[in-house]
């Protein structure tokens, strides 16, 4: 018998197969955890993007239903209350797709772009358009809450020691480039559109100015890098809350000379004295927000909260409602700019609740700009007018504006950059597009053409400047910019520029 064999001696065919059982899982420990830890780097990723459209679909659907069960029969497709609950579904889905669009070395592509793609495909499909209806008073509505709560985040968040510092250049700024940007725009439009002088500087107006959604999150990047050595992020912040304000009130003053009668003279004069009790009504619900309520009472934050988003609203609204359209934007700008200076200690904690209601508004904005283009009352001649435009008067505007930071202080680079940063457009003229086209509840076919054709501009204008200016402000910004010099002597020193943001 063999018995050092079964006794351990010698090895057997079972005992090596055991062994063999037992040392291979041990040959390739890392290839078989890094595949588990794809797996479940995959897997949980899945679930979170699932979970996510989920909740997206749950939290857009169950207002309908709940509208629906309490008013049965009215929230149905081709009904005014269904096609905006659509509308907001799908433009929130386009603005949080196009913010998961991350390419490498480039910047996100903004939002608004998608919730504008989403309605424009709203509106040009042919079986969705048809059940997908919106009144136009419904639409004007929310661009007028939407232009009051961007008026009031614009004034509020001015700040009055830049101002201080740089209110030479600061002016020449703000009012520099945009009005030769709009005398340029209606100049093209009156000859090459044949839009009336009136109409042409509407357009003008619509597009001189700078788009806050994107000009301000990169230049507030920017600040926290360390790109504000000369302060050129500063002076574009604050420069661009004037030029806002001088091209919406421009905007305006022209549509109500435009869609008044009479004589020239008294409706610019009318103009005129739409600023005035603009500014004086602004300066009264300034002063009144500053003194009520009293520092001393609870939950104040939220009390001013309500009374300046009340206020503000009534502005816009009452302004419109008494045809005086010119006071509106500089009311509710010098009351937030007034309010602002007042409240200097819990002045963040409103200006970021502000600044939330801004953001929820802006995809449902733009895909209403988007809901207004319709392919087939689209020209290709007017198309490409529109860019001709648009093109000449933004390269105009680029050349206005390295001229007005001219002996200020700024080298080449800087100046380069501060000429450049205000190509994106977007949330001024989303707000402003569409109101040029409210003409037509007049009844009046050729100010309906105009109004199409300031709207058309209006969505180019965003569509084509706003990624482009986006990409050339993350690329050239710490290239042109000079840095903050660190403590750390491992770090870069100042006027090396960065190779990332």
């Amino acid at each position: 018998m063999n018995l050092g064999s079964a006794d351990g001696g010698e090895p057997t065919e079972g005992s090596n197969l055991l062994s063999s059982s037992e040392k291979r899982p041990q040959e390739t420990p890392t290839e078989s955890s890094h595949l588990q830890r794809l797996r479940q780097t995959f897997a949980r990723r899945a679930c979170r993007l699932l979970v996510g459209i989920v909740e997206d679909v749950i939290r857009d659907f169950l207002p309908w239903a709940v509208v629906w069960s309490v008013t049965i029969g009215t929230v149905l497709p081709g009904v005014n209350s269904f096609g905006i609950i659509i509308l907001m579904f799908f433009a929130y889905l386009g603005y949080g797709l196009f913010w998961l669009i991350k390419l490498p070395t480039l910047p996100p592509l903004p939002g608004f772009l998608g919730a504008m793609l989403a309605g424009f495909l709203i509106r040009n499909i042919p079986v969705i358009s048809d059940n997908v209806q919106i009144e136009h008073e419904w639409s004007s509505s929310v661009r007028s809450i939407y232009l009051s709560i961007t008026l009031f985040y614009v004034g509020l968040r001015l700040d009055s020691e830049a101002l201080k510092k740089l209110k030479g250049v600061c002016g020449r700024l703000a009012m520099g480039p945009c009005l030769v940007e709009a005398s340029a725009s209606a100049l093209l439009a009156h000859f090459l559109m044949g839009l009336p002088w009136q109409w042409g500087f509407i357009l003008g107006f619509v597009l001189g100015a700078a788009s806050p959604a994107v000009v301000a999150p990169s230049m507030h990047l920017l600040k926290k890098e360390g790109y504000d050595v000369k302060g050129v992020p500063t002076l574009l912040l604050e420069a661009e809350n004037f030029s806002d304000i001088l091209a919406i009130t421009g905007f305006n003053t022209c549509l109500g000379i435009a869609s008044s009668t009479g004589s020239t003279i008294f409706n610019v004069l009318r103009g005129i004295l739409e600023v005035v009790t603009g500014v004086a009504t602004g300066s009264l619900l300034g002063a009144f927000i500053h003194y009520f309520p009293s520092s001393d009472q609870r939950v104040l934050d939220w009390k001013r909260i309500v009374l300046v988003l009340g206020f503000s609203v009534l502005a816009v609204f009452s302004s419109v409602y008494f045809d005086f359209p010119g006071s509106r934007g500089l009311c509710t700008f010098v009351m937030a700019s007034l309010a602002g200076i007042g409240w200097t200690r819990n002045k963040e904690v409103i200006e970021n609740v502000i600044r939330v209601a801004w953001i929820v508004f802006q995809p449902l904005l733009f895909g209403l700009l988007g809901a207004e283009i319709s392919v087939a009352s689209l020209r290709p001649e007017t198309v490409g007018l529109c860019v001709a435009t648009l093109g000449v008067a933004v390269l105009i505007r680029i050349l206005a504006a390295f001229l007005m930071v001219c002996f200020a202080g700024f080298n080449i680079k800087e100046k380069i950059f501060i000429s450049i940063a205000w190509l994106p457009k977007a949330t001024v003229q989303a707000a402003l597009g569409s109101v040029a086209l409210d003409t037509r509840s007049y009844g009046d076919t050729q100010l309906e053409d105009y109004g199409l054709v300031v709207l058309t501009v209006a969505f180019l204008a965003v569509l084509i400047t706003a990624p482009i200016g986006r990409l050339l402000i993350s690329f050239l910004g710490p290239r042109l910019l000079q840095k903050a010099k660190r403590q750390n002597k491992d770090e870069e020193v100042q006027g090396e520029p960065s190779e990332q943001v």
